[in-house]
């Protein structure tokens, strides 16, 4: 089987799921400003738009590279993107709805009024769910994220918790350097608010094929339930 051949199949995605899901999470465990830090940085919210998904993609789970039995791949630099969801004092939030969406390689949404829609990439799923563990976990096999005019790369989540919508926000590359241009990422004021939004897309240990791994760690301002 070659490389290719690995990434594209489900049983592959299962096995690097319980390697690099693992190795991210626990990366994000040791990373967590609250397990060390009195006082947690609450990750802004952001807007929505664009495009959450006007007609949702038949296959909705975290793997956005491989859509259902397929088996060719996206388009793009595969990253391996997680992190953790936490409430205001830092505790894992457990079932927690995950939700991301965002371009193609093309810089095209799956939505009907996105640009390049008619480039857009068939086999790149563009949006994924997953429900985080006990820990407050979350892992996404996705693409890196490109830039579109008018916007400096990021990925869209959202999440849920406790039966409703919790926040909204984006991800951006720290140090991508359309991020000083990017209104939406200006639009955040605070400084540390701001850089919580940034994170560092490195090379992923072993990889063969230049897979990247990405930790973006979710502070909402839940109160721990009593």
């Amino acid at each position: 089987m070659t490389d290719l051949d690995w990434i594209a199949s489900r049983r592959g995605f299962l096995s690097r799921f319980a390697a690099v899901g693992g190795a991210v999470a626990a990366s994000a465990f040791f990373n967590v400003p609250g397990a060390f830090a009195e006082e947690l940085v609450r990750t802004p919210r952001q807007t929505e738009g664009p495009f959450y998904p006007d007609r949702l993609p038949l296959d909705t789970d975290n793997d956005l590279i491989i859509v259902n039995d397929n088996t060719t791949p996206a388009v793009g630099e595969i990253t391996h993107l997680g992190g953790r969801i936490l409430d205001a004092n830092g505790d894992p939030v457990r079932n927690a709805v995950v939700e991301i969406w965002q371009t193609d390689a093309n810089g095209a949404y799956v939505h009907s009024r996105s640009g390049n829609r008619d480039r857009r990439d068939g086999n790149f799923q563009g949006f994924g769910r997953f429900t985080t563990g006990t820990s407050g976990e979350y892992y996404f096999r996705t693409i890196k994220p490109v830039p579109y005019p008018g916007r400096t790369p990021h990925i869209h989540y959202q999440i849920k918790a406790s039966g409703r919508e919790q926040l909204t926000t984006q991800c951006y590359i720290k140090g991508h350097p359309q991020n000083d241009r990017d209104g939406v990422l200006r639009g955040v004021r605070d400084p540390k608010a701001r850089e919580s939004v940034q994170v560092e897309f490195k090379p992923l240990d072993g990889s063969r094929i230049g897979e990247l791994t990405a930790t973006f760690e979710i502070v909402l301002g839940l109160t721990p339930e009593t």
